[in-house]
């Protein structure tokens, strides 16, 4: 049982719900459903935003429970533009219950992070999920017949800062959300297919993005981004590309030279396999090694 402070408890209901959140790149931001800011843990919860408890839920046991948060968007708060760009994906949300005759009398309810976000017309409403969704995450190693490393991370052994691997330049043209061209030069096409297309000046600076597909029509290269930026992109704002990988081991071999390092089971019967009937007399069905 949870008792609250000292001077909490009063016959008089002076209590203000306020949100402290925690976005994956570090910014913080407050949100409260009274009708003015308080400060509390050196965050200004906004009351502008309209934020509003939508739904609450508290299971026993490992099962996952949570809530609902509800509120406008904004330009003082949270823009739609960021919510659909993922930038509140994943981000960490502290519920508590504040005196707001006293911002310094308050009461941590819950620590969650923001699941689904669905977006109506004028505001949103975004799923809290209590820490034990943490306990349905598949860790450990994946067994599969695609690579389970990331190109160039340290199972991979890549150097992705390779000339052939990695490539700056600046927009040329672009639909300002998904697509740009830039002039590369010769470099192969579908080269970065897959890579991180990372931002390095103007309204997106430091963001990165996945790149669907890559293409190249002479020395210009256009690049489909998997999503939409945060904010509009523009002619003249500098990039940086490295190369994607599809995860096949021959993928690694002619491309990277790097069979050595593969992390996947190329040789793993798959569900068809596995599910075929048998015919009689058919070999290789024995139990034993698929490929003697």
């Amino acid at each position: 049982m949870r008792t609250l402070p000292d001077g909490m408890a009063g016959e008089a209901t002076t209590l203000a719900r306020c949100w402290r959140l925690i976005r994956r790149d570090g910014v913080v931001m407050g949100f409260t459903d009274h009708d003015r800011d308080l400060t509390a843990d050196g965050t200004v919860h906004r009351a502008e935003a309209g934020f509003e408890a939508a739904e609450a839920e508290q299971v026993l046991g490992f099962a996952t429970g949570g809530g609902e948060i509800a509120g406008a968007l904004v330009s003082a708060g949270i823009v739609e533009a960021d919510v659909h760009a993922g930038l509140y994906d994943g981000a960490t949300v502290e519920t508590r219950l504040v005196d707001w005759t006293d911002p310094s009398r308050r009461f941590l309810v819950d620590v969650g992070t923001i699941g689904e976000v669905k977006r109506g017309e004028h505001g949103f409403t975004a799923e809290l999920r209590s820490l034990a969704h943490r306990l349905d995450e598949p860790t450990g190693r994946l067994f599969q017949a695609g690579c389970a490393a990331d190109l160039g991370d340290a199972r991979c052994g890549v150097d992705l800062g390779r000339p052939d691997f990695r490539a700056e330049g600046r927009i040329a043209e672009t639909d300002g959300r998904a697509w740009a061209t830039a002039a590369l030069g010769e470099v192969a096409e579908g080269r970065f297919t897959r890579g991180a297309f990372a931002f390095t000046s103007g309204a997106n600076a430091g963001a990165v993005i996945e790149v669907k597909v890559h293409r190249r029509a002479g020395a210009i290269s256009n690049f489909a981004l998997w999503r939409p930026a945060a904010r509009p992109i523009l002619p003249g704002d500098r990039f940086t590309v490295t190369a994607g990988c599809d995860k096949r081991i021959a993928t690694c071999a002619s491309v990277f030279d790097n069979v050595l390092n593969f992390r996947g089971f190329p040789r793993m019967p798959g569900n068809d396999v596995l599910a075929r009937r048998v015919l009689e007399g058919e070999g290789g069905m024995d139990g034993g090694s698929l490929f003697r």
